[in-house]
């Protein structure tokens, strides 16, 4: 049986990739024929209730806008003609199957969200003009006769982004959330606090957003520069707008995690309320560059009192069971400095501020489980002892995830080295300024979250994975856009996909999924069919150059003398040699055509 289970996987990965989606179902079966959508199709509901009409109304917004018609939605049984039908076959949640033959689809489910997940699958089994927004005349609606079976293999599946270094509107968030529903992605941890900005409106304090969510400038260039812009610049989200955009995400199966940040990452709020602070400065304000700031939270009664009134208000306007309170980069100078927080080392019998931070974070959390919710924070929380209930997510390596899943901590997987997508994607040389990196889509995709040290029962509490955004160098949707797609595709697979890994096959199946962006007006960055030129120090008077392209199929030619290389140059086929005369110039072919961008690299 493990013989055939073994082969079975292995046929569906391999037909998985003639049909394109992302991330890959875990088993598909191909079949001959297939099933034409036509304005006769009906949809059959086995639960016509309201959440499976609104599933079934975003086929026919798709629909409508592309192809001019929509279906009849129907809960009485018919074998007449063309129906899709939705099943609720009692799978785990999140789970589905899909069913096609020349005359219906069957879509078997356990709940809403699976649902919803078979029909993204649906949308990219059509032609990827589904998801244009306006009529695409000519097009034959037709799916390929398939069976498939398909379940996640993690429960946490995450996207960030930080709203607080560049503010980004609610239609843009929309968009963002309609992207990750469409991968499968179930989490958006919402980074909404932070020294240079606070941006939730809390009504029991609304300085946080009169004065909190402005800069008076920000720096131009890296945090280094010394160069500011001279500009104002602010933003924040109305009680009233959050709760539309949870709504908005709740029906595509997204929950919305909050951040507040604390003890550390304050200032915005502090420049506010400094009575938060151990008070050893004069005068405090929102920060205008990026970094790690000295000014912290005090751990006094004032702080809690402030911190628990802010997460009062957050309760009511997230459902999510999970709140991320941060917990990273807390410098330790002002406690240390401090003669209340000296004293309160003392008197709790604590060794250091590390372990006074451990203390911060227990009492909040303590406060928060009251409340009927669980906190979750990056690796420092993990300094001084871990907070009895935290769940850990892991940025600066994979170390404090270990450490975490062997304390029997649920943990996600966030290195900033593998999925931090504010880093290069490509070579620095040719790009806009990053943070760090380059990290490839290459180097997204191959990465294994569950460490190989770990038991099977400490891997049990590795519960997913989260691609991160962070804006400092981001001023706008396109430029996220642009860092973030097409490699949290590859973030999202590996959250999604049980199946092995396999570059190829995923190559092949994202160049026909960049298709589906375009329609969507995702302005991801094309380094997917460009050479990535890279030089290795040799000697004070040479290079040693390697050469990649991630489009399959793909061969890179390139010259040596500064010319353009067509389909008569050499074909770059193992590493070689320059010296201080030679520029490399390099594009990837396909059947003897250009297929994307020419590079240059100087030594």
């Amino acid at each position: 049986m493990l013989l055939v289970a073994a082969a079975c996987s292995q046929a569906g990965h391999e037909e998985a990739d003639t049909v394109s989606i992302i991330p890959q179902p875990r088993y598909v079966q191909m079949d001959e024929g297939t099933f034409r959508i036509d304005k006769d199709t009906k949809i059959f509901l086995d639960e016509p209730v309201e959440e499976y009409m609104r599933i079934a109304g975003f086929l026919n917004e798709r629909l409508l806008a592309a192809a001019g018609f929509s279906l009849e939605i129907t809960d009485e049984m018919t074998a007449d003609g063309n129906v899709i039908f939705f099943m609720n076959a009692g799978l785990p949640s999140e789970a589905y199957g899909i069913h096609v033959e020349p005359n219906r689809i069957v879509i078997d489910y356990g709940d809403g969200a699976g649902a919803f997940y078979a029909l993204q699958t649906i949308f990219q089994l059509l032609p990827e003009e589904i998801f244009a927004d306006s009529r695409q005349r000519g097009v034959k609606w037709e799916i390929p006769c398939l069976a498939m079976e398909d379940a996640p293999r993690f429960k946490y599946r995450g996207m960030h982004l930080d709203v607080c270094l560049h503010y980004f509107d609610v239609d843009f968030l929309k968009k963002y959330i309609d992207i990750m529903a469409l991968h499968k992605v179930n989490r958006f941890h919402w980074h909404l606090t932070e020294d240079q900005g606070w941006r939730l409106e809390i009504k029991k304090y609304p300085l946080l957003t009169e004065k909190g969510q402005w800069r008076k400038e920000t720096v131009v260039g890296s945090l280094n520069s010394g160069v500011y812009d001279g500009t104002p610049y602010g933003g924040y989200y109305s009680q009233e707008q959050v709760r539309d955009l949870v709504q908005y995400a709740a029906e595509r199966y997204v929950t919305i995690i909050p951040e507040i940040e604390l003890p550390g990452h304050a200032l915005a709020a502090i420049a506010c309320y400094p009575e938060l602070s151990c008070g050893l400065e004069d005068h405090y304000e929102t920060a205008t560059k990026w970094g790690v700031f000295k000014q912290v939270y005090c751990p006094k009664e004032t702080t809690f009192e402030f911190l628990e009134d802010v997460f009062d208000e957050v309760f009511e306007l997230f459902p999510s069971e999970v709140v991320h309170i941060g917990g990273d980069e807390c410098p330790k100078a002002s406690w240390k400095a401090c003669p209340h927080c000296q004293a309160l080392i003392r008197k709790l019998g604590l060794k250091d501020e590390y372990e006074l931070q451990s203390w911060f974070v227990t009492r909040m959390e303590k406060y928060i489980n009251s409340k009927g919710r669980e906190i979750i924070g990056w690796d420092e929380i993990l300094q001084g002892g871990l907070a009895p209930n935290a769940k850990v997510m892991s940025w600066l390596g994979e170390e404090g995830g270990i450490q975490a899943a062997r304390q029997h901590h649920e943990v996600v997987m966030a290195p900033h080295q593998k999925y931090y997508l504010d880093y290069w994607q490509a070579d620095p040389d040719s790009e806009p300024l990053a943070m760090g990196g380059p990290t490839t889509l290459k180097t997204m995709y191959e990465y294994e979250p569950v460490p190989e040290v770990l038991t099977p029962e400490e891997a049990r509490y590795i519960i997913g994975v989260e691609g991160c955004v962070w804006t400092e160098y981001m001023d706008s949707p396109e430029r996220v856009e642009y860092m973030a797609w097409p490699r949290m595709c590859a973030i999202a697979e590996t959250g999604w996909t049980q199946t092995g890994k396999d570059w190829d096959g995923f190559t092949r199946r994202l160049e026909t999924h960049l298709g589906r962006l375009d329609r969507l007006d995702v302005g991801y960055c094309k380094a997917f069919f460009n050479p990535l030129i890279v030089f290795h120090n040799d000697t004070k008077y040479s290079k040693v150059v390697t050469m990649t392209v991630d489009a399959p199929d793909a061969e890179i030619r390139y010259t040596l003398d500064g010319s353009v290389p067509d389909a008569s140059s050499p074909v770059y086929d193992k590493p070689f040699v320059i010296n201080r005369q030679q520029t490399v110039t390099a594009a990837a072919f396909r059947n003897g055509k250009i297929i994307g961008e020419i590079r240059t690299k100087h030594f």
